[in-house]
């Protein structure tokens, strides 16, 4: 059983002249970017706008704030599955690989994997399962051994040769804080991810999600941001990586919440004391960046059927046994 699920990486260059492949998630937020009559441009102002942060962040030798660019690949994965004789494939993950460009001195110098997560199985358990299991409930509640499977998927790309030959480092996803629940600012600061902020409430429904891919998170508002950022992490977030891959990341992932949830983390003011995100506060400002956010919803729950439809049902017996079996 252990070989029947296996993993393949393929890299893709994002800069101006992307174009997302015909397996990304078209929800993605860089392939969301990469469409339409302002494609390049949106994609040629991202680019700047992490720019411009990174060295924002990364001051010291840096008097004209522009020795440092951030590149970025798109990792998608996929995932084999062996059954009958043949193999199928199936898009499982993508997620984000920094590179840090040093324009004074030319070196390349190794950033952050994950950053941005994007996921099928996701998209399945979030816009298809959950909403059809609460569909009759007086009380919301999650359906038994939710997101298991995608957590145990998750956990086994990170132990697969595919990963370890190519990443040296486990990775880190960097999301928006939850709109539901409160944070609550610390006296704890750090020089790069800035001030810790912790939560008032119980977990979120992503905090509990992401623990079931085996990642603990903790909260932070840089420098200069408007408000807190999710990082999702193994290991030891504050000594695992250097200023430089942590500030890699923050550049990256705060530019694409600027685009996508500008009231949070383009508000015109910052985050207090003591904060609680909110979609609908209306003091803030955009970006110079066109973004579906509606269409983006919308399309998640056909991504989610599609899923269902072409992963989940026709392997069910073969996923369910692989997945109680990697849990032992």
């Amino acid at each position: 059983m252990n070989n029947e699920l296996t993993f393949a990486v393929k890299s893709l260059r994002f800069d101006e002249n992307y174009n997302p492949s015909e397996n990304t998630r078209i929800t993605t937020n860089f392939a969301n970017l990469a469409r339409g009559d302002k494609r390049q441009e949106n994609l040629r102002n991202a680019l700047v706008m992490m720019n411009n942060r990174f060295n924002s962040l990364a001051q010291w030798d840096n008097p004209k704030s522009d020795r440092y660019a951030v590149e970025l690949d798109i990792i998608s994965v996929v995932l084999n599955i062996a059954h009958d004789g043949r193999q199928d494939a199936f898009p499982a993950i993508e997620i984000l690989k920094t590179t840090i460009l040093d324009t004074l001195t030319g070196a390349r110098s190794e950033g952050i994997v994950g950053n941005n997560f994007s996921s099928y199985v996701r998209d399945y358990d979030f816009s298809v399962l959950l909403p059809e299991h609460n569909q009759q409930q007086t009380h919301f509640s999650l359906p038994e051994n939710f997101g298991d499977l995608h957590g145990n998927i998750f956990k086994a790309f990170l132990k697969s040769e595919a990963y370890t030959q190519q990443f040296s480092k486990a990775p880190v996803i960097c999301l928006s804080v939850s709109s539901k629940n409160t944070y609550h600012r610390t006296t704890n600061v750090h020089p790069v991810l800035g001030v810790e902020y912790l939560q008032e409430d119980e977990r979120s429904l992503t905090d509990y999600y992401f623990g079931k891919m085996g990642l603990e998170v903790r909260y932070f508002m840089p420098p200069n941001s408007a408000a807190p950022l999710a990082f999702y992490f193994m290991g030891d977030l504050l000594r695992d990586y250097s200023d430089l891959e942590l500030i890699g990341t923050i550049a990256t992932m705060e530019t694409f919440q600027k685009i996508y949830r500008p009231e949070i983390y383009n508000a015109n003011s910052p985050a207090g004391q003591c904060y609680q995100p909110s979609l609908t506060q209306q003091d803030y400002s955009l970006t110079r960046i066109v973004y579906d956010r509606e269409e983006r919803s919308l399309l998640a729950v056909e991504q989610g059927k599609f899923t269902e439809a072409n992963f989940i049902k026709p392997y069910q017996p073969i996923l369910e046994a692989w997945s109680a079996q990697f849990a032992l």
